[in-house]
């Protein structure tokens, strides 16, 4: 409970951490607000002017096919909170349990098969990792998220992996193996538990990854199939800034950033509580 107490002290004394908080629970309560219907259900109505510009009808103005900017926009929240969740929930599990198998038989051919997988999808470029997971399963509206959760976990496993081996040789780990608890139980209620502050902080900066990399596979044509995106409001925008309209990637762009930014300060913010040297001070 005083760790919690000191770990949150210190995120309120951060006021960069607490504006990157703030800026991600207002674009979370957007997210809620589209989940709940309440929000941006208009965004693929082309009932509008081509190119109008903004006004009470449309906050943003219209776009090439005379569709809400603003509605798009604000839909486009949903679709980056339902990837960066997947995404980085799936990623973080799986590299948390393959980093502490890992780390749990350090040295063995089991840390060597869970290395050797890790550098070889480090080693594939994303992109055309992606696309060849895309063409396999025939542009399945799902195969960016696989493309993404097979390779991000690797930067989770390798942190998980190092501090595993750290923790098993403590004494609290040593006491249960001596009164004969099995490895999987050691693993699941004492080991992954103490990895927690890496897996928060690994959660945090995978969410930004996949917002980054869906925006450009989208943008691609190799993301989003159904639906909207920041990534498709970019590509859509290219035909239209050189036509002189620049709306659409104004507000794409806009709202991409502040939550980037936002969600990078936050991580900023987390890994600075989590210091240890800081909790020694």
């Amino acid at each position: 409970m005083g760790s919690d107490l000191r770990l949150w002290g210190q995120l309120r004394a951060d006021k960069a951490g607490m504006a990157g908080l703030l800026v991600v629970a207002a674009y979370f309560l957007l997210a809620v607000g589209v989940w709940a219907g309440m929000l941006g259900q208009d965004w693929s109505s082309a009932g509008g002017d081509r190119w109008a510009s903004p006004g009470a009808e449309a906050w943003f103005g219209t776009n090439l096919l005379g569709q809400d900017i603003f509605q798009r926009s604000i839909y486009s929240v949903r679709t980056a909170f339902e990837i960066g969740l997947v995404v980085s929930v799936l990623s973080t599990l799986l590299g948390a349990i393959l980093g502490a198998v890992a780390g749990w038989y350090g040295k063995t051919w089991v840390d060597g098969s869970v290395l050797w997988l890790a550098g070889v999808l480090d080693s594939i470029p994303f992109y055309l990792f992606v696309a060849a997971v895309a063409f396999a399963l025939q542009g399945k509206p799902w195969a960016m998220h696989v493309a993404m959760v097979a390779t991000f976990w690797t930067g989770t496993g390798r942190l998980v992996r190092a501090e595993v081996m750290k923790i098993k040789s403590r004494e609290f780990i040593l006491s249960a193996r001596a009164i004969g608890l099995p490895d999987l139980v050691i693993l699941a209620r004492h080991v992954l538990p103490n990895t927690g502050h890496i897996l928060l902080i690994q959660a945090s900066i995978v969410f930004v990854a996949a917002i980054k990399t869906e925006v450009i596979l989208s943008f691609l044509g190799l993301g989003v199939q159904d639906g909207v995106s920041w990534g498709l409001m970019l590509a859509e925008s290219t035909q239209e800034v050189l036509a002189g309209h620049f709306n659409n990637f104004i507000a794409a762009s806009a709202m991409l950033f502040v939550l980037l930014m936002g969600f990078n300060q936050l991580s900023d913010a987390l890994q600075d509580a989590f210091d240890p040297r800081e909790a020694a001070l």
